[in-house]
């Protein structure tokens, strides 16, 4: 059987969206798929390569003035040649973002990685779960507390320590990354058997 590879490509300021991309890493490795965590500040010309072999690549960066961070937007134009090779098309996406207020305009980074994402002709995945905390009987615990669906989203006071993200938001990262293992698992199976029967 051949192994699935996902690459997590994240930038991260203060530590909090690196928590979450090692939760989306947990979750993949769970989800029987192999991670890669590569922070996309100190990229090596093998991260590019792994990048490239990926069977999907799960974004993240957090969200600032209400976008996405300018790390990221750097090495979102570094992949410019490759946009224009497309050498991404076809594979899985998904992203991840984390801001200090609950809101915080976090649907405008996550609409960026995915349009992103689409720009590479990649298909994107999202978070897959129900919104949680939106009944008097549910629980900031829940799943997706935020009640987001593009993507994981997750709140962390501005003052806090990255130790501090909330333990809702890391298991909804977890979620993503299981998610997306078992939707790349999918996609290469068909894709093995498609071209078995073309033979």
């Amino acid at each position: 059987m051949t192994t699935t590879s996902i690459a997590v490509a994240y930038h991260s300021g203060f530590g909090h969206t690196r928590v979450l991309a090692e939760a989306v890493v947990r979750g993949i490795t769970s989800g029987g798929a192999e991670a890669h965590l590569l922070a996309v500040d100190s990229l090596t010309d093998a991260d590019w390569s792994t990048l490239d072999a990926a069977d999907a690549i799960v974004f993240g960066a957090p969200t600032y003035m209400g976008g996405a961070s300018a790390g990221f937007h750097t090495f979102a134009e570094q992949t410019s040649k490759r946009y224009l090779e497309g050498r991404w098309q076809d594979k899985l996406a998904a992203g991840f973002t984390n801001s200090g207020s609950k809101s915080g305009d976090k649907s405008n980074t996550l609409a960026f990685l995915s349009a992103f994402a689409y720009q590479h002709q990649m298909i994107w995945v999202s978070l897959g779960l129900m919104p949680g905390w939106n009944f008097t009987t549910s629980s900031e615990h829940d799943l997706n507390r935020l009640g987001f669906w593009t993507g994981a989203a997750a709140q962390t006071h501005n003052d806090s320590p990255a130790e501090d993200v909330h333990a809702s938001d890391v298991a909804t990262a977890e979620h993503l990354g299981r998610r997306v293992a078992g939707q790349a698992r999918v996609v290469v199976a068909g894709r093995g058997v498609l071209a078995g029967s073309t033979r």
